[in-house]
């Protein structure tokens, strides 16, 4: 579980194993095989927005896309990609609003309540690591962030980013390479 799904844990919001979805052109089974990736979609959108209140949001507003377009649902091939796909072009569509530029959240990642751990140096160190990867994530360009999301959180391979990116696979593998070093480069960092 990457950072920003542990924290969503400290709400009480765990990672779900990866569903295995049949493509459906019934509504019920939109609404299932949604209802099943929430958890994960919006733990996703949460490393792309930074706020859980918008990953909310977004998460919302997708699967009101996805309920639009339901009807070609049919010709999808991984409806799994697909969801995620919509899902992150929510989030970019929130990223670039006005009105999401003008109003800054009061409460960020990094002020998230976690449980006390046995150890408090420990705990802290800890919670500082996570908050640095957290900033790192939020921090990296959004080709790269949505590339390192994808590849970890979704499980996609470099092809399938490739394809719902519509870019090279090469491109693919540079951009998450490069974040993947940068996010290194913050891990040795103390």
């Amino acid at each position: 579980m990457i950072p920003c799904q542990e924290a969503l844990g400290t709400l009480g919001i765990s990672k779900l194993p990866a569903p295995s979805l049949v493509c459906s052109a019934t509504g019920e089974e939109l609404v299932c095989a949604f209802n099943e990736l929430r958890i994960e979609l919006v733990s996703t959108l949460f490393c792309v927005l930074g706020n859980y209140e918008d990953a909310q949001d977004a998460a919302q507003e997708a699967f009101l896309k996805c309920w639009r377009n339901r009807e070609g649902i049919g010709e999808v091939r991984n409806l799994r990609a697909w969801i995620f796909r919509i899902g992150l072009n929510a989030a970019k569509d929130l990223l670039r609003s006005a009105w999401r530029r003008r109003a800054r959240p009061l409460i960020g990642p990094s002020t998230l309540v976690e449980a006390q751990a046995a150890c408090p140096v420990k705990s802290a160190e800890e919670q500082e690591a996570k908050a640095r990867l957290q900033r790192a994530i939020l921090n990296l360009r959004p080709k790269e962030r949505e590339v390192f999301l994808l590849r970890q959180t979704v499980g996609l391979t470099y092809e399938e980013i490739a394809k719902l990116r519509r870019s090279p696979v090469g491109t693919v593998k540079t951009q998450m390479r490069t974040a993947a070093a940068k996010l290194h480069q913050v891990l040795r960092e103390k």
